[in-house]
């Protein structure tokens, strides 16, 4: 029953996602029907499906709705977590009570957890109880190709909603924490005379407090492809359970020597010691994922009426999917389920390891079995590839295991002597550092490679292709060796399929209430504007490109933040040839002026500035901005910033017809896109670069309205995300999304979306 428990338990998973009408209607007659059949493990298996779907269903419920938007909202409930950013707390809160200081709004006590920015925050310690009063928005992010998807993040970690604290009514503390076992133990570990360094690693390896670890520590680790080894695993819970284990059949054997093969008691106690310190590293997703795996190799490994390995593999993921549906959506899942699956497949059936020769010889296998279907993985979930890791593991999964684990565990465990607990601590301290000098030569030799978006789905399935010739049984080592061969240089040899001379890619970027357009043709990158700067600090570009990148020019419209908060990214983490911008504006680096009549040529591609003139001194930082009209081919494109529109009157007769594609001014705003403009252009396409839910109603139902009329196929980042064009001879202007909502309705037909007006 394994199998058909698992696959029952995804299937709710999937059903509940979808979610089409009648489901548990539909479900509830079937389920009847096998009843009356007496067909009762269909049945059993029936309401596995319904329990996941349902689950599934009241996440999706609790999901702030619409109508709570800019409301404030007094919450209380327990602090989670709480994330120190200067000026700014992130706050996780499991809700208890939710409710709207206006009485006539939509109620949100579906609400159980959300996440908080908390301006100017008093001392605030997870555990604690608040009431809040807030401001929240339904969860979601920026939705750019290739880059992490804060939205699916806020989805799969249970998140409702997030927003930020207000400061009237102030925020009152209901309790303080309750008396914490792991809240003790980092208060001791913080009063140890050890390195920040080595309390962090310690904290992470032996509390699963990897909130510890600072932004360095997790850069270092995902270079290296090492960061399996300080997430609260199977591996430490493992190590537990198996010292406990050794303990008790010791002890076992003492005292009942005849029968101690026989006694149960010990690995009752492994297993309790498993659910223990699972329960101590605060039993968040991995740690319960890897007692529950613990607990069934436990199973196994007794020989008591156990199942067999693929039965428990099969029994782990059920149990995991039946207790956190969500977990179904989070790449850690997959990846330790696949790690384990392939550990299952090349060792079954061997003979058992024997001596520190045959050890060595199995760790080496192993790690080197693991490394591509491990990259291709990690390719699939994060984009990114650590060539370092298959070398680095071989020394940092031993180190870890058998040295670093332990050290820090017997700490702990001789806490009470603190002579003995400094010198394990200190030994552990000394570990580290080896440890993390090694990574650190690793990834100097052999840097985090981010491949370009087009290139990652390839190489991961070349890579699992050569993970499956080595670790499928009975295929002739001819075959495996040929294959490889011919698949590595394949691998190598990939190149993503940039623009052709003569075509342009356009890309609008979602970046929230900002713009950035990216302009890429063969040989030549051009940024229009570099997004906004938020009150954080933090600035969207930031998460679109690995540090490394080259723009050959970046043209900022003017200096306001929604256009220019990212020009400090870019000149600290890029290279740019060239800054652009109006006279007159101040981006805070070195830049040439944008002026009317300026042109040139890349790539087959022609570039003309429209606007400003030489003199601007009597403009407004919004009229000054940068117009760039671009032609490749039979396509036109028009970016005009923010421009209003007495100054769009004054370049309209300088714009050459007709225009392809449009990005509306000051993001769709009414001061923009005025009658005369839309009536001469009547773009074919046009995009809004607007922020989800923003608070300027941006675009306006006015402006929609009128491209409407226009007979313009209209785009909005808020809804699609990214928009990407390719325009040129070769290519016909078709647009893709990459948010897309098929499910959306408009009166405009084609493959053009249509923004309606809410009026």
């Amino acid at each position: 029953m394994a199998m058909p428990l698992a696959l029952a338990a995804l299937a709710g998973v999937g059903l509940g996602h979808l979610a089409p009408p009648g489901l548990f209607e539909a479900w509830a007659l079937c389920l009847l029907w096998l009843a009356g059949r007496g067909h009762w493990r269909a049945v059993m298996l029936g309401g596995l499906v319904a329990v996941t779907s349902s689950q599934i269903l009241l996440a999706r419920g609790a999901v702030l709705p619409d109508g709570l938007l800019r409301e404030d909202l007094l919450v209380a409930g327990r602090i989670e977590s709480v994330e120190d950013e200067g000026r700014l707390s992130r706050l996780m809160l499991r809700v208890d009570a939710c409710r709207p200081l206006d009485s006539a709004r939509l109620p949100c006590d579906a609400l159980r957890r959300i996440r908080l920015s908390f301006y100017g925050a008093p001392e605030i310690h997870a555990g604690e109880r608040w009431a809040l009063t807030v401001r929240l928005r339904p969860p979601a992010g920026f939705a750019n190709p290739g880059t992490f998807d804060y939205g699916a993040w806020l989805w799969r970690e249970g998140i409702q909603a997030t927003g930020y604290v207000r400061s009237e009514p102030a925020a009152e503390r209901l309790r303080p924490a309750p008396a914490s076992l792991r809240e003790r133990a980092l208060e001791h570990l913080d009063a140890q005379d050890l390195s920040p360094q080595a309390r962090r690693w310690l904290a992470a390896l032996t509390l699963g407090a990897g909130e510890r670890l600072e932004r360095d520590d997790w850069d270092l680790l995902n270079a290296s492809g090492t960061t399996h080894l300080v997430v609260i695993s199977g591996l430490h819970v493992g190590l537990v359970a198996a010292f406990v284990l050794l303990v008790g059949r010791s002890v076992s054997r003492v005292v009942t020597p005849r029968l101690w093969r026989m006694a149960v008691w010990p690995w009752w106690l492994a297993g309790a010691a498993a659910v223990g310190y699972a329960w101590l590293a605060g039993l968040q997703p991995p740690a319960m994922r890897a007692m529950i795996m613990t607990l069934l190799g436990l199973w196994v490994a007794s020989g008591r009426h156990a199942p067999g390995p693929w039965q428990a593999w099969w029994l782990a993921l059920g149990l995991v999917v039946l207790i956190d549906p969500l977990s179904v959506w989070r790449p850690g899942l997959w990846l330790s389920f696949v790690a384990v699956a392939l550990l299952i497949l090349i060792w079954q059936g061997r003979p058992r390891l024997r001596g520190f020769r045959g050890w060595s010889w199995g760790l080496v296998r192993t790690q080197m079995l693991l490394a591509p279907l491990m990259a291709a993985a990690v390719l699939m979930a994060f984009a990114r590839l650590a060539p370092a890791a298959p070398l680095v593991n071989i020394v940092a999964v031993p180190l870890v295991s058998t040295v670093l684990v332990p050290l820090g565990l017997l700490g702990w465990l001789l806490a009470p002597v603190p002579l003995l607990a400094a010198l394990c601590w200190r030994l552990f301290e000394f570990t580290t550092q080896v440890l993390v000098g090694v990574l650190e030569l690793s990834v100097a030799v052999l840097p985090l490679w981010w491949p370009l978006a087009e290139l990652v789905w390839p190489l991961a399935l070349m890579l699992g292709l050569v993970a499956l010739l080595w670790a499928l049984p009975g295929l002739a080592g001819a075959l495996r060796l040929g294959a490889t061969l011919l698949l590595v240089p394949a691998m190598l040899g990939l190149e993503a399929s940039g623009p052709e001379p003569g075509t342009l890619r356009v890309r609008v970027q979602d970046v929230g209430q900002g713009q950035l357009v990216e302009l890429r043709s063969a040989n030549y990158r051009l940024l229009y504007d570099t997004g906004p700067r938020f009150a954080s600090g933090f600035a969207p570009l930031s998460s679109l490109w690995p540090a490394g990148q080259h723009f050959d020019e970046v043209m900022v419209s003017h200096d306001d933040l929604d256009h220019a908060g990212g020009v400090a990214v870019l000149a600290e983490r890029h290279t740019v040839e060239r800054f652009l911008a109006p006279p007159g504006e101040a981006i805070d680096v070195p830049f040439d002026s944008c002026l009317r009549g300026q042109a040139w040529q890349r790539d087959g591609v022609a570039y003309r500035v429209l606007w400003p003139p030489e003199e601007t001194a009597e403009l407004s930082s919004n009229d000054r901005s940068c117009v760039l009209e671009v032609t490749v081919g039979q396509d036109r494109l028009l970016i005009t910033g923010d421009v209003g529109r007495d100054i769009e009157r004054m370049f309209l007769l300088d714009v050459q017809l007709p225009i392809t594609l449009l990005v509306a001014g000051h993001h769709g705003s009414r001061t923009s896109s005025g009658p005369q403009l839309v009536q001469m252009l009547a773009p074919e396409h046009v995009v809004y670069s607007a922020g989800r839910h923003n608070a300027f109603g941006h675009p306006h139902d006015e402006v929609v309205r009128r491209f409407r009329r226009a007979g313009s196929c209209q785009w909005s980042t808020a809804l699609d995300g990214a928009v990407t064009f390719w325009l040129g001879e070769r290519q016909t202007a078709s647009p893709s999304a990459a948010r897309p909502t098929p499910w959306r309705r408009g009166g405009v037909e084609g493959r053009c979306h249509a923004v309606e007006s809410r009026q």
